[in-house]
């Protein structure tokens, strides 16, 4: 017998011992859970020659289960913000090899073929590990099978350690799955999987050491013919919260700046995304949400700041001062406090309140109508309250439900107005307001690289293009404006030279602004170009 499916799962890396509680954690409210059974599995996974499987993104493993095999093929087996969704068919096979004539769907079965090429399949790693599995379910249908990992994954005489929780939605609605990972106390600070296990084993087999690279923000995958404003939020919401969740681990492996310039980039988007959809959310849901990304984006902050001033401010600068002006001891007071700034930012991002912030947003993402009042998705689980707010008037479209490119249009102009609003008055705006300034072009371009899928690229090139141009500069403008830390920072430190080193301060910021004058000049034409520019989304 074969069974093709959806596969739905929300993958985690936890340290052993959340393993442990896990194990026996009750079950939250609102779920009832069934008794643990724990069995040892043995999965070999093949591919070709020239790793077919493994560029196309699918696997074939053959997994030992008591005295039988079970043969598996998936198609699709990215991991994106701790979810996987691939295409997969089991069959029963005769032994540890693969039988490629057992696979029942004609597009999984013609698509390997295609992939192997002729090419004969040999194992290419495998993992062995003891599984305990827990079946929870909700009052209203869901069936969540959450699988708990203890092993190892062998490739030759390479071996690397294997824990990993999966929650794999069995029946129900997928946003059931970061609700039961957000009310399980062993879930608190694990971390999204970044790799599936053919993932990890492959990287294994290869000897590729795990990647600790940041995240940059990609193009939300939109198709404006089908797209509404809710399945859009939806799909941006993920974007979100993988951008998040990545640079959340790059910053906890590695001292690199991009980390946390990223992270707070994503929180950021995040923010930008709850207000562009302010109509599809319950106003304390987008406060509470809001609230939480603003408060984690400070603390963020504190360690970015530090990254700007000891890269872009002081290093540039300080290869001009004179000797005598202890620049290098003003570096190092800042590099001091960066580190500082680091092991406390470390410290925040290893809080619950940080799962819990990804697991909200998850939720709202794959579809938690409870959330989105009027989208007429979903109905509202037993118990819970909906507001006379929420509900949408008798024969009145949803704002949910609003086409994607009129959705966009009206969000753009509104972000557009409120940046030229500011920006009319350009010639005498005080540090603050150019601030405001630079936070409301800023919101302009998330907005236009979340909607952009909507619109012609040839429309939104030349826009987005300035707008990243002017926002640069208002950035360094901004940095400048931050540089007036460096003579506290310089006055804090203790030991020689405290004089030497307020001049090095007071030195690193008159060579900035002499700059930012310039920059300054820039940024007033290169508005007077984008105001210019053809406002792509009016071209409907």
């Amino acid at each position: 017998m074969t069974v093709t499916q959806r596969e739905i799962e929300l993958k985690l890396e936890l340290a052993r011992p959340a393993m442990q509680r896990l194990r026996t954690e009750p079950a939250p409210q609102g779920f009832a859970v069934g008794r643990a059974a724990t069995r040892t599995l043995r999965s070999i996974y093949f591919d070709n020659a020239d790793r077919a499987l493994r560029k196309a993104k699918w696997s074939l493993r053959v997994r030992k289960v008591g005295r039988a095999w079970i043969q598996t093929v998936k198609a699709g087996t990215g991991v994106k913000g701790g979810m996987s969704k691939p295409r997969e068919e089991e069959a029963p096979v005769a032994g540890p090899a693969p039988d490629l004539t057992r696979i029942a769907d004609p597009g999984l079965r013609e698509g390997l073929w295609r992939l192997v090429a002729g090419l004969p399949l040999e194992p290419v790693f495998e993992t062995v590990m003891k599984r305990t599995t827990r079946i929870f379910e909700t009052e209203d249908g869901s069936v969540i099978e959450m699988a708990l990992d203890a092993g190892e994954i062998r490739a030759g005489e390479r071996v690397a350690p294997l824990f990993e929780a999966e929650l794999e939605l069995k029946q129900g609605r997928p946003a059931d799955l970061f609700r039961l990972a957000g009310a399980l106390s062993g879930t608190a600070i694990a971390r999204f999987s970044a790799l599936t296990k053919a993932g990890r084993g492959y990287a294994l087999a290869s000897g590729e050491a795990p990647a600790v690279k940041a995240r940059t923000a990609t193009d939300v995958d939109l198709d404006p013919a089908t797209d509404t404003a809710e399945t859009a939020f939806r799909a941006i919401l993920v974007s979100c919260m993988d951008q998040i969740a990545a640079n959340r681990d790059v910053t906890l492996d590695s001292d690199a700046p991009e980390g946390p310039h990223q992270l707070r980039v994503g929180l950021r988007r995040l923010r930008s995304a709850l207000k562009v959809h302010h109509a599809l959310l319950e106003r304390d849901v987008r406060a509470d949400l809001d609230t939480a990304a603003r408060d984690l984006a400070n603390r963020v902050g504190d360690l970015r700041d530090l990254d700007v001033l000891a890269g872009e401010i002081v290093a540039p600068a300080a290869g001009f001062a004179p000797q005598a002006l202890a620049a290098d001891r003003l570096a190092g007071l800042v590099l001091s406090g960066r580190e500082k700034a680091r092991v406390a930012l470390r410290a925040a991002l290893l809080d619950p309140s940080v799962n819990a912030l990804l697991f909200r947003i998850g939720a709202l993402a794959e579809g938690d109508g409870r959330k989105l009042p009027g989208t007429g998705n979903e109905a509202a689980a037993p118990g819970d309250a909906v507001s006379p707010a929420a509900a949408p008037r008798a024969g009145a479209v949803s704002a949910g439900d609003t086409p994607l490119a009129e959705f966009a249009s009206a969000a753009l102009d509104k972000r557009w107005k409120a940046a030229a609003r500011l920006a009319a008055r350009i010639e005498e705006l005080t540090l603050e307001e150019r601030h405001d300034l630079r936070k409301e072009l800023k919101k302009l371009r998330y907005a236009v690289e979340f909607f952009r899928p909507a619109f012609a690229a040839r429309k939104v090139k030349p826009f987005l293009s300035r707008l990243k141009t002017l926002q640069d500069v208002f950035g360094y403008l901004n940095d400048v404006v931050m540089a007036g830390r460096l003579a506290d920072i310089a006055t804090s430190g203790q030991g020689k030279q405290p004089a030497a080193t307020l001049l090095a301060a007071g030195f690193v910021m008159g060579w900035h602004e002499a700059r930012a004058e310039h920059a300054w000049e820039s940024a007033r034409a290169l508005w007077d170009e984008t105001r210019r520019v053809r406002k792509f989304w009016r071209d409907r």
